[in-house]
């Protein structure tokens, strides 16, 4: 089989609607598979916001450790192929092909006894335990699709459970209150096994306090067990130190910006040391770190005009990149290129992002639900910004950088996919073998 009639067959489980929250037929694969996913550890995360920047830096850490590590991502950005790595390689063409054929039978199986087909994101989640389990890999960090407790994910023994930042998103899904996306989230915390917590909500603290009592999880808080100390801002990145859970690591550089990468990052370190139950190697955190990447957040991709991607798609998201932006950077001119999805709470988007910009390029990203720019234009009338309207994100991004000065800076955000859609037209693939 090739790749490409691979991928075809699993963009053809893409759904029309979202199905019934249901893990019966993620289990009957399992069942089916012998429970690849339960022949490693793994480390298991969650939240709103964070969540693959927190995964990374535990992939890398466990990699740097000599531990061999798979890692499932979600979503991607140019390739299917970027959700799955093994100690920073994407999962090549073949072995995509290879797997798919060996699942394409169980999926078939699964159909026939279900009402509902085995859905894109289950397909590709069977894939990863497979792949993984054939690797074979010491350890496996899987990055929740949506939620926790329904999510395709959540078959994983959980060795350690991670939950970032708990914010109001997929609230139709979820919600509606952060009390009850709390508890979803709160679904991956499993029996006697350790939970590391970034800081929460009032609300989303008592849930996964209530939930740890529940099944006598070990909780391990942010500022009471662990956090980040001394954070600098540094040429290309930023420094810091962490009290962790066993010692503290001092002089460690991430090439991220924003507080909430070094936090997040924190987070993945305090994971690993919870799954090794000790300290870490601190020469080997710190390499590591060195290398640690998070594509699409707060990212640099040129400068003279100073060109910035940032998948922030949530309004908790927009906030903290307005924060980390002015931290950061310093620009005469603020060129806003700006696509949201219709179902987001485009006006916290917005808030915190239009007394930044000078100039608003609105335009739709390649979503079928990516909200009208007309729309769009209606939240920025009284922020004083000049708002033009652009057929695409390619577009947009070529008129901000015609009329840039190279002391000004450009800004891509609003979605995942809005990112996605500037790595198409920036030429900047994540790989092709």
């Amino acid at each position: 089989m090739r790749f490409r009639d691979a991928e075809a067959q699993l963009n053809a489980r893409q759904p029309e609607h979202m199905p019934e929250p249901s893990l019966d037929r993620m289990r009957a694969l399992a069942r089916y598979l012998d429970d690849p996913q339960l022949t490693y550890p793994t480390v298991h995360v969650t939240g709103t916001n964070g969540k693959s920047t927190t995964a990374r830096a535990v992939a890398r850490l466990a990699c740097a450790h000599e531990v061999i590590t798979g890692l499932y991502l979600s979503p991607h950005l140019v390739t299917v192929r970027e959700r799955l790595s093994v100690c920073g390689e994407i999962i090549s063409q073949q072995e995509f092909a290879d797997e798919w054929e060996r699942l394409a039978p169980y999926f078939d199986l699964v159909d026939a006894g279900s009402e509902v087909a085995v859905t894109y994101f289950e397909a590709l989640t069977a894939l990863a335990f497979l792949s993984f389990a054939d690797r074979p890999v010491g350890l496996g960090v899987f990055e929740v699709g949506m939620g926790g407790t329904w999510d395709a994910t959540n078959l994983v023994a959980s060795d350690v459970a991670v939950i970032c930042p708990v914010g109001l998103d997929h609230v139709a899904e979820l919600g509606p209150t952060i009390s009850d996306i709390a508890r979803e989230k709160a679904g991956i915390i499993k029996a006697k096994r350790p939970v590391v917590v970034r800081e929460q909500d009032g609300e989303v603290m008592a849930v996964l306090q209530a939930r740890t009592s529940e099944v006598d999880a070990d909780l391990k808080v942010e500022f009471r067990d662990w956090e980040v100390d001394d954070r600098l801002q540094a040429v290309g990145g930023q420094s810091f130190s962490v009290r962790g859970l066993y010692t503290t690591y001092d002089d460690l550089f991430i090439p991220l910006f924003g507080e909430y990468a070094a936090r997040n990052a924190a987070a993945g370190l305090v994971a690993v040391e919870a799954l090794f139950d000790k300290a870490l190697e601190p020469d080997l955190v710190r390499e590591a770190f060195l290398g640690l990447r998070s594509p699409g957040r707060l990212e640099i991709i040129d400068r003279d005009p100073l060109l910035v991607l940032d998948g922030a798609h949530n309004p908790a998201g927009a906030e903290a990149l307005s924060v980390a932006l002015r931290e950061a950077f310093i620009w005469e001119r603020l060129h806003l290129v700006l696509s949201t999805s219709a179902n987001k709470d485009v006006d916290g988007i917005v808030l915190p992002l239009a007394p930044l910009a000078d100039v608003v390029y609105l335009t739709k990203n390649n979503s079928v639900r990516s909200a009208e720019p007309l729309i769009l234009a209606e939240r920025f009338a009284d922020s004083g910004a000049d708002v033009k309207i652009e057929p695409s994100v390619a577009s947009s991004i070529e008129s901000a950088r015609s009329a840039a000065a190279p002391g000004d800076l450009i800004l891509v955000t609003g979605s995942l996919y809005t990112v996605a859609d500037a790595y198409r037209a920036l030429g900047r693939p994540l790989g092709d073998n």
